[in-house]
């Protein structure tokens, strides 16, 4: 399928690995322009390097800034003011028990985690209005609808994300921009891959033993029973941005390999 994205200028925040990475890759070989983000220039020169080594079809560049921080989204929007899909990626995450989750963790993870879309979207969504066609996509999560236990300041902001996507979204009517989130499940990220070789090592288990753990008591909802692709997410993502998503608006589209329950 031809997602008609030639051209298109996109910027994907924190895609110098796991998800944001898998989306710069799917948008660039739909012929996309895609500018990689990740905050330093050594993670920026690796992801731009592997991406064209790859062969893609589409203009790749990079800029290394922090856009968890207002000075690192206005330097990313002075560079490329007219973005043409943005991609709302960047996001941090870490398991730690409620009562020591201290102010200041609060305070990082909605900068990091929602202010940094907040931002980016305040400066385009206006020109993309104005130019007659935008994509906007927030990379949310399942813990969106299922808060974790373990992370419930991370669980906060992916529910923001999606607040934030669905009244921006309202905005839009009648124009073709489009304003939607994605709500990935357990994937194997580069974060998660991490964590469960940790915890393999630890526990002098295999990989598949931590994973199949994982899904039997962590996610037993789960319908995939493993850890999804990142190019699984990134498809989705990748459709989402097109011109041919033009009647999709205002949604929460799960990637979530079946682990939410809920019908809506």
């Amino acid at each position: 399928m031809d997602l008609q994205l030639d051209g298109k200028l996109a910027l994907v925040s924190g895609s110098t690995g796991g998800i944001g990475y898998a989306i710069a890759e799917a948008l660039v070989n739909e012929g996309a322009h895609v500018i990689v983000n990740g905050r330093t220039a050594s993670r920026v020169g690796d992801a731009l390097q592997k991406l064209q080594k790859a062969g893609v079809r589409g203009r790749v560049e990079g800029f290394a800034a922090d856009l968890g921080t207002s000075d690192g989204v206005n330097q990313i929007t002075t560079k490329f003011p007219d973005v043409e899909i943005l991609v709302n990626n960047l996001g941090i995450f870490e398991p730690k028990p409620f009562e020591q989750i201290p102010d200041a963790d609060w305070f990082r993870f909605f900068e990091v985690n929602v202010l940094s879309g907040v931002r980016l979207s305040r400066f385009y969504l206006p020109r993309m209005l104005e130019r007659g066609w935008g994509r906007i996509v927030f990379i949310s999560s399942e813990s969106a609808l299922q808060i974790p236990k373990e992370m419930i300041h991370y669980g906060m902001t992916k529910t923001a994300q999606l607040a934030i996507a669905r009244g921006l979204a309202e905005t839009t009517a009648g124009t073709n921009v489009t304003v939607n989130s994605v709500l990935p499940g357990p994937t194997e990220s580069e974060g998660v891959e991490q964590f469960v070789e940790q915890m393999a090592a630890a526990r002098k288990i295999s990989r598949a033993e931590v994973e199949k753990e994982f899904f039997s008591t962590v996610r037993p909802s789960s319908l995939l029973k493993r850890f999804a692709r990142v190019d699984e997410v990134a498809a989705m993502v990748a459709f989402v941005c097109s011109p041919l998503s033009s009647a999709t608006n205002g949604a929460a589209l799960r990637v979530d390999g079946g682990v939410v329950q809920a019908i809506v």
